[in-house]
C-alpha cells in the first residue's frame, strides 16, 4: 500500500539508552554440609535477612536436566551425576546470593574452587546421630555414596573435606532455625561489604 516498504529494518527499532546504573560488588554467601543439615531452610532464611537472592544449586541441576536428582543419579550413575553437579557448580556466577549447595559438591574440585571464588563458605555441622535421624535411608535424596560407602562411612569421609573448604562452621543441630541463620549473618555481613561499582 503507497509502496510503503515492508521489510524488516533494525535500524528502525526504537532506540534504548544504556542501562545506567550500579551493581553490587557484594559477594555470595555458600552454605555446605551433609544432607538434613538445613541448607536449603538456612539458605532461604539467610537470604532474607541479607537482602540477597537465593539459589539451591540441587534445584538448578534439576532444572538443567529435567528430572529429579535421584533420577538423574539412577540414569547417568554415580561418577557422571558428580561430574554433572561439578560442572554445573563451577560454572555459577552470581552475586549477592546465598548458595545452598549439595553434600556431595564437596567431591569436585572446580565446584569447590568456584564456590570460595564466590565468597565466604559457611559449613553447617551437624552429628552423626542427627545426620541418621533426619535423612533416615536417603532414598530418593539424590544421595551419593562414593564406593558403595555406607551413610555413617560417607558422613566421616566429607567432615573434613567441609572443614578445608569452609571458612566458618555453625553447628545446626543444637539451635533453632532462626539461632542458626542470625550466627550465619552476624558473622557474614561484616565480611560482604557493600561496595557499588558504577557501569555505563
Amino acid at each position: 500500500m503507497g509502496g510503503e516498504d515492508k521489510r524488516f529494518d533494525p535500524a528502525r527499532l526504537p532506540q534504548i539508552p544504556p542501562f545506567v546504573g550500579t551493581i553490587s560488588d557484594e559477594p555470595c554467601v555458600s552454605l555446605v554440609g551433609m544432607a538434613g543439615a538445613g541448607k536449603s531452610t538456612l539458605g532461604r532464611m539467610v537470604a532474607a535477612m541479607l537482602g540477597f537472592a537465593h539459589m539451591d544449586t540441587d534445584r538448578l541441576i534439576e532444572a538443567t536436566w529435567g528430572m529429579p536428582l535421584q533420577a538423574l543419579l539412577d540414569d547417568k550413575g554415580l561418577t557422571e551425576f558428580l561430574r554433572i553437579e561439578e560442572d554445573v557448580v563451577s560454572r555459577l556466577w552470581l552475586k549477592r546470593c546465598v548458595i545452598s549447595t549439595g553434600g556431595s559438591v564437596v567431591y569436585g574440585p572446580r565446584a569447590v574452587k568456584r564456590l570460595r571464588c564466590c565468597g565466604p563458605v559457611v559449613f553447617l555441622r551437624i552429628d552423626l546421630a542427627t545426620f541418621l535421624a533426619r535423612v533416615g535411608a536417603a532414598e530418593d535424596r539424590g544421595f551419593a555414596r562414593p564406593g558403595g560407602k555406607s551413610l555413617a562411612e560417607v558422613f566421616a569421609e566429607r567432615q573434613p573435606l567441609y572443614a578445608a573448604m569452609s571458612d566458618h562452621q555453625t553447628a545446626t543441630d543444637g539451635m533453632s532455625p532462626e539461632d542458626c541463620a542470625r550466627d550465619i549473618v552476624n558473622w557474614a555481613r561484616p565480611r560482604l561489604g557493600s561496595k557499588q561499582k558504577d557501569i555505563a
